[in-house]
């Protein structure tokens, strides 16, 4: 989605650590000179930059579907819906009702689970490789919990599931680092399905042929945006046509099917969960923030005049502004169990516990931050975070630690264990 904050992570570029500062108050720097463009020096008040005309433009904008605290439990569930359609019109998936069914391309046995590689046929002329980790106590009289695992930024399916190559000859990784999430998950005796995003791994163009890293994000949300259609529009779409076939496993506990996205992940995440209300519960591994809100304030000018973009086109959604932002949509995920690890800002985490508490289930939203941000001390906790701000500013004052992004299994596994304990107490 315009997407920012969350697999935003792609765009981190080493964060200088600022000093620290009173949690109550904006440092000096930010006050000692207006680099937001949003006050003209005209007395009319006009702008001649093109650029502080939109950005006054950004200041009123309010999103139609925006969760307000102080709704009625009576209401809550006509906002659902009304977000619910509004991320519909944004995500223009197309038909899908009669598509080919997906096909098992190879299978391996590894130790206490077995490796699948499928293909799915969401558009004429598409493959899109998808990987199936099974436990082998998994079957039709003993269905079990299944996790849909989403990649952050230049991530593969292969990472996630532990597996060397993108065939499944050849043995998995001996000793699987923190990201290999739907490894760690079928490990617990969950089955995990695993995606590509859009444009990376198998899913990548010419650079993978040419031997380099495979993605190609930018010239891909380009022609998807030139045809009225997004980036996260089409990972989304490709991903509900999987998930529609998870959904008809007999392997497959129905009633337990968990999303779980890492950076990047996050965004098409929270799409399927709006759009899948039949979605049991959510792990948002990464941080949090108000897309529109960094779009206001990140304007601080390099040394050559230049305000930084917010974020790449990959993640940009025509008319998303106009209609929510993250929090609204996590909110909107109430009374589902949601777990967000790493971290954000204060006020953005009681506005989506106060969704869940008009929801009658206050104890379903869980959030985790940083250690650096441990102390609440060390976090912004303003209303609204100052304008003037690069990019290094911004992750500071949103409590973002980038040297500490990765998988948080030590927290996501304990909170799913306890999550389906409770179902059978």
């Amino acid at each position: 989605m315009t997407l920012q904050a969350s697999g935003l992570f792609s765009l981190l570029f080493p964060v200088l650590c600022l000093s620290a500062f009173s949690a109550s108050a904006a440092p000096p720097e930010f006050r000692a000179a207006d680099w937001a463009v949003l006050h003209s020096p005209r007395n009319d008040q006009r702008h001649v930059s093109s650029r502080g005309i939109v950005q006054t433009m950004l200041e009123d904008i309010r999103p139609a579907c925006e969760f307000s605290p102080d709704m009625v439990p009576e209401a809550f569930p006509a906002w659902q819906a009304k977000l619910r359609e509004a991320m519909k019109k944004l995500m223009k998936f197309p038909p899908h009702a009669h598509l080919p069914a997906p096909v098992l391309v190879e299978t391996a046995q590894r130790e206490h689970y077995r490796a699948e590689k499928w293909e799915a046929y969401p558009f004429p002329g598409a493959a899109v490789p998808f990987l199936v980790l099974i436990p082998d106590a998994a079957s039709a009289e003993n269905p079990v919990p299944v996790v849909f695992c989403i990649p952050g930024s230049n991530q593969t399916k292969e990472e996630l599931a532990a597996e060397t190559s993108t065939g499944l000859s050849q043995p998995p990784v001996e000793q699987p680092g923190s990201n290999a999430m739907a490894y760690h998950y079928v490990k617990q005796g969950w089955a995990a399905v695993v995606v590509d995003n859009a444009g990376t791994g198998e899913e990548g163009d010419a650079e993978r042929a040419a031997g380099r890293s495979s993605h190609d994000y930018e010239n891909l949300a380009r022609f998807l945006l030139e045809m009225d259609w997004s980036w996260l529009g089409y990972t989304s779409y490709t991903d509900q046509c999987i998930l529609d076939w998870v959904k008809t496993r007999p392997w497959v506990q129905k009633n337990r099917i968990i999303l779980s996205g890492f950076s990047l992940g996050t965004e098409p995440m929270m799409v399927l969960g709006i759009l899948n209300p039949d979605i049991f519960a959510f792990v948002y591994n990464d941080f949090l923030c108000r897309t529109l809100e960094r779009a206001k304030v990140m304007t601080m000018p390099d040394n050559r005049g230049v305000r930084s973009a917010p974020n790449s086109i990959r993640h940009l959604i025509p008319g998303f502004w106009q209609q929510f932002d993250f929090p609204d949509i996590v909110a909107a995920l109430a009374p589902r169990p949601v777990i967000c690890t790493e971290g954000g800002l204060d006020r953005d985490f009681k506005l989506i516990s106060s969704a869940y508490r008009i929801a009658g289930a206050a104890e379903n939203f869980q959030y985790r931050h940083q250690p650096k941000f441990a102390d609440a001390a060390q976090r912004w906790q303003g209303a609204r975070l100052p304008s003037g701000l690069d990019r290094n500013a911004f992750f500071r004052l949103a409590n973002v630690d980038t040297r500490n992004h990765f998988f948080k299994k030590d927290l996501v596994i304990p909170w799913i264990k306890s999550l389906l304990n409770q179902e059978h107490k």
